[in-house]
């Protein structure tokens, strides 16, 4: 392999024989990429092990940091969601100390290369980015079961951390940094956690550079059904508003204005 941008060029063995269709050929390939080129972005160890085969949620992790990491791998762009595994057992990961977090990588199946991989830390992991699916049919082999889907639009910008983009390897030293700013998120664990991420999408889709505080509040309706049983949106928006200032996120220009930084 010339770089990490390939995938079979030079270096790693072709797919075993067993391995007849191309999914599973896209399978051995993605996974052999990340245990042989994927860093830990949490602690800097250059190498991520995997686990043994058919764990229920993750496939790598860091023997320097104990980090866990699920690796999602398909031939076109991420969209909008990405379909994930049970419902029930998605949330309760979100609350122990051992969820993953996710990796993304797009490849291109012809070329057998890398274009894209980004990694999203597990904090950003908070309910109202896990949606949750209908129960498949009664005539479905597995009747009854509730799947998930993450609504990748729901992660802010800051969380969908750039490692190959567009076919070019970021430096490492660049995304160890990126992912080191967002410690503050692991600070906060439950709903604390789920406001914060929550008003840094909206701010996303205020769009790039300034915005008022106005701006944020006319998302106070989608907060308000988010949070039920909170009735005081407008303070809460502006206590999450303060702590992105806190950590460098935002710069507050008075008058009611801010900055993304």
């Amino acid at each position: 392999m010339v770089s990490p941008g390939s995938l079979l060029r030079k270096g790693f063995s072709e797919a075993p024989a067993e391995f007849r269709s191309r999914s599973q050929a896209a399978r051995v390939d993605t996974e052999t990429w990340a245990a042989t080129w994927m860093y830990c972005p949490n602690c800097g160890n250059p190498k991520l092990r995997q686990f043994e085969a058919n764990r229920p949620v993750a496939d790598f992790y860091c023997e320097g940091c104990g980090e866990q990491f699920e690796l999602k791998s398909q031939s076109r762009r991420f969209g909008r969601k990405l379909a994930n595994g049970a419902y029930a057992t998605k949330l309760e990961r979100l609350k122990s100390d051992t969820a993953p977090n996710l990796l993304l990588m797009h490849y291109n199946r012809t070329e057998r290369t890398v274009e894209n991989v980004i990694a999203v830390p597990k904090t950003f992991f908070v309910p109202s980015v896990v949606e949750k699916r209908k129960p498949l049919k009664e005539t479905a082999r597995r009747a009854g079961w509730v799947g998930s889907n993450i609504l990748l639009e729901r992660i802010p910008t800051l969380g969908r951390i750039q490692v190959v983009h567009n076919g070019h390897i970021r430096r490492r030293a660049d995304v160890i940094e990126e992912w080191s700013r967002l410690s503050f998120l692991g600070e906060r664990t439950g709903i604390a956690r789920g406001w914060l991420v929550d008003v840094m999408h909206f701010v996303d889709r205020c769009g790039p550079g300034e915005f008022a505080l106005s701006d944020v509040y006319a998302f106070e309706p989608q907060l308000a059904s988010l949070y039920p049983n909170n009735a005081n949106v407008r303070p809460k928006i502006r206590q999450q508003l303060q702590v992105l200032r806190d950590n460098g996120y935002l710069e507050f220009l008075g008058g009611g204005r801010y900055r993304r930084l």
